[in-house]
């Protein structure tokens, strides 16, 4: 599945035994005159991956092949990419490259190799839902990674994800916190200068148990973005 469409509905059928890589680390090495060795500078995040997926087309090779590359050249920036080898993750990918089918006899099937430049996180499905939490509720990030969540928040007042809180000073009925992108709205309305980071910094889901707390706000709703390699 990508985007919004299964590749079978293309006729086109995937093999996926090679979508287990692992992205790259990015560091920087530094060299110092007189010291064994070199210096790592970790900057605590990892590259891009290429996905390939094998896959070919059984029947109406032609037809179907023009219209599979239609839509994929068609998507605009990341779409969600999911597979049934990994049926409780999924990636956002990009389709930037070309593709190279080989024919069989008489043109009537194909096979060709379709390459996804995908953000180096996997998605678990579980972390994409939104979920209404209770003041003092504890949720467990099972993974080893710092989630960046989604927040909705209703009214005005005071919310945290342990010991890091946002203060909202005003609101129109609600107010949407994207901690990925670091930014505060509601629709097409920019809401930074209606929120306060008590220390900072836009609230993180730490590995394992984090409590989520809040005063004065009416309703709360998280959506975790759980992640993995």
């Amino acid at each position: 599945m990508y985007g919004d469409k299964s590749s079978l509905d293309f006729g086109v059928w995937i093999s996926g035994e090679s979508t287990f890589a692992s992205p790259e680390k990015d560091v920087d090495t530094v060299s110092i005159p007189g010291r064994n060795g070199t210096l790592t500078l970790d900057n605590h995040r990892f590259q891009n991956v290429i996905i390939p997926y094998n896959a070919f087309i059984v029947d109406d090779f032609a037809r179907n092949f023009d219209a599979f590359k239609a839509y994929l050249n068609s998507r605009k920036g990341y779409q969600k990419l999911a597979d049934t080898y990994h049926p409780d993750h999924f990636r956002l990918a990009r389709f930037v490259s070309a593709i190279e089918p080989e024919m069989t006899q008489f043109n009537r099937h194909g096979k060709f190799v379709v390459n996804f430049d995908c953000d180096p996180r996997r998605f678990l499905r579980d972390g994409d839902r939104a979920k209404n939490v209770e003041n003092g509720e504890v949720l467990f990030n099972p993974t080893e990674f710092n989630a960046k969540p989604f927040i909705k928040a209703y009214g005005t007042g005071t919310f945290a994800i342990g010991s890091t809180a946002v203060q909202i000073t005003s609101a129109n009925e609600y107010t949407d916190i994207d901690c990925e992108i670091q930014e505060a709205y509601k629709g097409n309305v920019n809401c930074n200068g209606n929120i306060t980071l008590t220390d900072g910094k836009f609230p993180e889901f730490l590995p394992g148990n984090n409590q989520i707390s809040f005063v004065g706000i009416t309703r709360l709703e998280i959506t975790p973005r759980w992640w993995t390699i």
